[in-house]
C-alpha cells in the first residue's frame, strides 16, 4: 500500500503539467559576427534587435536581469583599421589603353616611429617588375590627412591586362625623412583590375592594411602551420614580360612612302644593376637592298617608360611595301659594352593577329595615321633573306 502511495503522488495530472512555467525567459537572437565588427559596415543597421518588451510566455519566477550587449566596441578590434583610409577613383580608358588612378585623400593616418607626416602615395602593377610600372604622386607635408588630388597613368594598358593584374597602393613616408632604410610603407591596399568596367570611372573609400612581408614559401610543406602571406610572383612575372611598345604608321601619298613613327614604350623590362634602363629603338625595314632601311632614336636615360615621339620614313609604292617586314627592337644602351635586348616586334602582312591586321590597314589606306600598342617578344627577331 506503501508503494501505491508513493507512485499516486508521484503522478502529475494534464491540468498540473499545463500549468507547469518551463520558459526561461524570453528568446534573444544569436549575434552575428558583423555585430563585433560595425566599422568595417557603417551603412548596415545592426542585426542585432531589441526583443520584444512582451514575452509570449510570462513567467511564474522572473528570470535574472540579463546585460545588455555592446554592438560598438570600444577602440579598434581589428589592428588594420587603425593605419587609415585612402580615397581614389580608377578609370580604365579602353579606347586610348590607359589606366587613371586619382588619389583624392587620405584620413587617420598613424603616424609613423620617427613622427614624420609627410607622405606620398605609390602605385605598382602586379604582377610585373616593380620599377616598371612605379608611379607616384607629390608629397603633402605636416598633416595625418592630406589631400593630393594628383592622377598617376599607366601607358598601353589594355582590358586583356585588366583582367590578369592587380594594383596596389602603398602611403609612404617621404623618402628623404625615412630615419632607416627599407622602412616598410605606413599601409597599402590592393585592388584586383578585373572588377573595373571601361570607360567608367570607379571610385574608392578602403582601409589601409599592413605590408606583407612574408616571402612566398617555396613548398607548402614549410608553410604548415602559419598563414600565407604572397608579395605575387614578381620575379617570375618580370621574366615573362618584356614591355610593349606604340607604334604609328601613315602611308603618305603626297610623299610616296611610308610614315613609321615610334611614341612610347612602356612597362619595359629592367636590364641595369639600379632596377632601370637607358632605352632606344631600331627600325629596320627587310628587305630593302640599296636604300635607306636603318634607323633608331635618341637615348632615354634611366627610365622603363621612355617617350621618343620620333618619325622616320621608307619610300617605296604600296605593292613594294607589302611585300616587306618592318623589324622594331628595344634595346638598353650600355656604354663601352654591347647593347642588351630588351624585345621586339615585327610587322608584316605574314604576321598574325594585331601585327599583321595594324600592318595592312596602314598600306589599305592614305594619309591616315593608325596608332596601336604592341607587346614586345623576349626572342631576337631573325628573318632570313
Amino acid at each position: 500500500m506503501a508503494g501505491m502511495a508513493t507512485a499516486s503522488r508521484g503522478r502529475v495530472t494534464m491540468q498540473e503539467h499545463m500549468a507547469i512555467d518551463v520558459s526561461p525567459g524570453p528568446i534573444r537572437p544569436i549575434r552575428l559576427i558583423s555585430d563585433y565588427f560595425p566599422h568595417f559596415y557603417p551603412f548596415a543597421e545592426p542585426a542585432l534587435r531589441t526583443p520584444d518588451p512582451q514575452p509570449a510566455v510570462t513567467p511564474a519566477i522572473p528570470s535574472a536581469p540579463q546585460p545588455q550587449l555592446d554592438l560598438e566596441p570600444e577602440g579598434d578590434s581589428d589592428d588594420s583599421t587603425a593605419l587609415g583610409t585612402l580615397e581614389f577613383t580608377l578609370l580604365l580608358d579602353a579606347d586610348n589603353s590607359t589606366l587613371h588612378c586619382t588619389a583624392h585623400r587620405a584620413e587617420g593616418l598613424k603616424p609613423p616611429a620617427s613622427g614624420s607626416v609627410d607622405t606620398y602615395v605609390k602605385a605598382n602593377l602586379l604582377p610585373g617588375a616593380s620599377k616598371a610600372s612605379q608611379l607616384r604622386t607629390r608629397t603633402v607635408r605636416g598633416t595625418r590627412g592630406p589631400v593630393w588630388e594628383e592622377t598617376l597613368t599607366y601607358h598601353g594598358f589594355t582590358v586583356q591586362d585588366a583582367r590578369r593584374k592587380t594594383l596596389r597602393l602603398c602611403v609612404c613616408e617621404d623618402p628623404r625623412l625615412r630615419r632607416r632604410r627599407g622602412a616598410p610603407p605606413l599601409g597599402e591596399l590592393r585592388v584586383p583590375l578585373r572588377k573595373l568596367v571601361p570607360n567608367r570611372a570607379r571610385s574608392f573609400n578602403v582601409c589601409l592594411e599592413r605590408r606583407r612581408l612574408t616571402k612566398r614559401p617555396r613548398s607548402l610543406d614549410t608553410a604548415r602551420g602559419m598563414s600565407l602571406y604572397e608579395e605575387e610572383l614578381e620575379a617570375e612575372a618580370a621574366g615573362e614580360e618584356r614591355g610593349r611598345i606604340l607604334l604609328s604608321l601613315c602611308y603618305s601619298s603626297q610623299r610616296g612612302g611610308l610614315l613609321v613613327g615610334v611614341l612610347r614604350c612602356a612597362h619595359l623590362a629592367p636590364m641595369d644593376a639600379n632596377g632601370y634602363s637607358d632605352p632606344f629603338v631600331r627600325l629596320f625595314l627587310h628587305p630593302n637592298v640599296g636604300k635607306k632601311s636603318k634607323y633608331k632614336t635618341s637615348v632615354r636615360k634611366k627610365t622603363l617608360n621612355p617617350e621618343f615621339n620620333e618619325e622616320f620614313f621608307y619610300a617605296g609604292p604600296r605593292e613594294e611595301l607589302a611585300q616587306k617586314t618592318l623589324l622594331v627592337s628595344v634595346w638598353d644602351y650600355d656604354l663601352g659594352t654591347a647593347n642588351d635586348f630588351i624585345g621586339g616586334v615585327q610587322l608584316s602582312s605574314q604576321a598574325s593577329g594585331e601585327r599583321q591586321q595594324h600592318w595592312r590597314e596602314c598600306l589599305g589606306r592614305s594619309d591616315c595615321r593608325l596608332e596601336l600598342w604592341h607587346p614586345l617578344d623576349g626572342a631576337p627577331l631573325q628573318l632570313s633573306d
